[in-house]
């Protein structure tokens, strides 16, 4: 039986991330660019007002006290049509280029207009040059790198984007990934159970979950303990990039899947990990059968079996099925990040098997302090609600202290 750390080696050894493609930038949130961006413009374009006020001459106002004619007005979108000369200002709104000569402004506030004599009291601090303006430039010059390949693309990075022009932008693409549900058991979400049912609260999970990774989720629904209905769903989750069944994948005279996959043509990459909660995870991959003499393969289907326990199913999702979605969009490192964490309070562990548990973690003066929350095992998705990450515990029947440091693995991230 393989080790957390060796199925995740495994999971990235057997994945080939994307080709790079180029998308709309509407659409990039999330992903991370595959191309190197350099600016085309300076940024700002133009010495720009940084707010409401007046664009004078510095050596005007050395004492911070100046009378000065007011020979223009400019706002944002305009440009200056006179450059101000000895005793001149032009009135300037935030954002407006600064007119020929001046080099400084004073805000609005510091300011007593005369309208009748066209003119204009200052009194403020003594003024320098460059007060309250931002050079053409300053941010970025005409030819600056701006980004790198790699660059995960929040919402700033795509307003960087657009400032540059760049309507569309090379990444590599979302993955789809199918989620099908397994079980006689299950019942929508929006039917009452009869004895013996539960909801299909797992599909709801996983899509979350899937989204949050960065993929695109193609819900299939359920597939009955039945071959041929299995079978059905599973080829029309092949079709995606990657498939996610949740049950029928431990020892039971219903566990289906791990044969019907075989039957579909998806090799196994393992089966079973070290770890509680979910033990039985599956991991395979299916070649598109090959559709020309040279035996090029179009494409490839990866597959993960997830325990059919909430819990189970959304600790394998998050450690492999995660860490798949990452290595496909260019992580350079896609496996679960960790961090060292405080605990806060004493806890014993039970079991032959390293323990993925529920927790809180948060922040005290840049120390992390993470407290287990109450967890009933497996079946007990309502205790996950409380968490954010969760805690590593490690070996046979342990009790770790208060103030002992453990690994922590981030949710949310």
């Amino acid at each position: 039986m393989l080790s957390v750390a060796e199925a995740l080696s495994a999971v990235v050894r057997e994945i080939e991330p994307f080709s790079p493609a180029t998308i709309p930038l509407s659409d990039a949130l999330g992903l991370l660019l595959a191309e190197e961006v350099v600016s085309d413009v300076d940024s700002p374009p133009f010495d720009k007002s940084l707010m409401d006020g007046y664009a004078v001459r510095a050596d005007d106002i050395a004492d911070g006290r100046a009378l000065l004619k007011v020979i223009e007005e400019v706002t944002a979108g305009r440009v200056p049509t006179k450059s101000i000369g000895r005793g001149e200002t032009t009135r300037v709104m935030t954002g407006a280029p600064l007119p020929q000569g001046s080099d400084a402004v004073v805000r609005l506030e510091d300011t007593q207009l005369d309208t009748l004599s066209d003119t204009v009291r200052i009194d403020t601090d003594p003024a320098s040059s460059a007060r309250n303006v931002m050079r053409r430039g300053a941010s970025l010059k005409r030819g600056d790198h701006v980004f790198a390949p790699g660059r995960l693309l929040r919402p700033q990075e795509l307003g960087a984007l657009a400032e540059r022009g760049r309507n569309a932008v090379g990444v590599r693409v979302r993955p789809r990934v199918a989620v099908l549900a397994t079980g006689d058991e299950l019942v929508p979400i929006d039917e009452t159970p009869k004895p013996g049912q539960i909801r299909n609260s797992n599909e709801t999970m996983l899509v979350a979950q899937l989204r949050v990774a960065g993929a695109e989720p193609v819900p299939l629904g359920i597939a009955r303990d039945e071959r041929t209905h299995l079978s059905e769903r599973i080829r029309a989750g092949l079709e995606c990039d990657m498939l996610l069944l949740s049950g029928g994948v431990s020892a039971g005279k219903l566990d289906l899947v791990p044969s019907e996959l075989e039957a579909a043509g998806v090799r196994q990459v393992f089966h079973m990990v070290n770890l509680k909660p979910g033990k039985p995870v599956w991991f395979g991959v299916w070649d598109a059968a090959p559709d020309n003499p040279a035996g090029r393969q179009d494409r490839r289907c990866y597959v993960f079996g997830l325990p059919g326990n909430p819990v189970s199913s959304m600790v394998c999702c998050e450690l492999f099925a995660r860490t798949a979605i990452r290595r496909l969009i260019g992580y350079q490192n896609p496996e679960p990040q960790q961090v060292r964490a405080k605990l806060s309070v004493a806890h014993t562990t039970r079991g032959n098997r390293p323990t993925y548990h529920p927790a809180r973690l948060t922040w005290e003066e840049s120390e992390a302090i993470v407290t287990p929350v109450n967890w009933q095992g497996s079946a007990d998705l309502r205790a996950t609600v409380d968490a954010n990450s969760m805690i590593v515990f490690r070996g046979v029947d342990r009790s770790y202290a208060a103030g002992d440091v453990v690994d922590t693995v981030l949710w949310d991230r």
